[in-house]
């Protein structure tokens, strides 16, 4: 009988301490934003040419140059606290990320890993050009990064001020 409630016991102890690192283990959901715009904006010139060597050149008479203006994305990834600019760090194989989908970020250091998992789901690098929080006052009227709830809410509202403005609009005169 003594083993019996022992054994009882230690079962329950287990159960316990397994419940407890299962619930420490357990991922917080990433923290979500929206892309909001795309910009190409100038961020550095593309030269061919001698300009190195114009010194050495230059006194022979010899300046052509060829630059080209670079052109680099830069995305308004909007969150409900702060609007956040940012590039691809990677300027050669930056992938293009579509505007009105939602993400989920991390930020370390002047970096933002971004995950899109509407698309493919991959985790890419972006540098941070700016950040900027957002006033409350005006997040409510203008910022058009909702979450779902917030969005069918206001949603709803809408159309029971429109069906309120039809039956003004249908009532008889008195």
């Amino acid at each position: 009988m003594k083993i019996g409630i022992s054994i009882i016991a230690a079962l329950a102890l287990i159960l316990v301490f397994s419940s407890t690192a299962a619930a420490k283990n357990k991922k917080k959901p990433a923290p979500r934003g929206m892309v909001e715009s795309m910009q190409s904006v100038p961020c550095g010139l593309k030269e061919r040419g001698v300009s190195g060597l114009g010194s050495i050149f230059g006194s022979v008479g010899i300046q052509h140059v060829n630059s080209n203006e670079k052109l680099c994305q830069q995305y308004l990834f909007r969150t409900d606290e702060m609007e956040y600019h940012i590039r691809p760090r990677d300027a050669k194989h930056g992938a293009l990320l579509a505007v009105g989908h939602e993400g989920e970020y991390r930020i370390k250091k002047d970096r933002m890993i971004l995950r899109i998992p509407d698309e493919d789901k991959k985790a890419r690098e972006f540098e941070v050009i700016s950040m900027q929080p957002v006033n409350s006052s005006v997040r409510e009227e203008s910022s058009s990064y909702r979450s779902t709830e917030r969005a069918t809410e206001s949603r709803a509202a809408e159309k029971a001020a429109d069906r309120t403005e039809k039956e003004v609009k249908n009532r008889p005169p008195e």
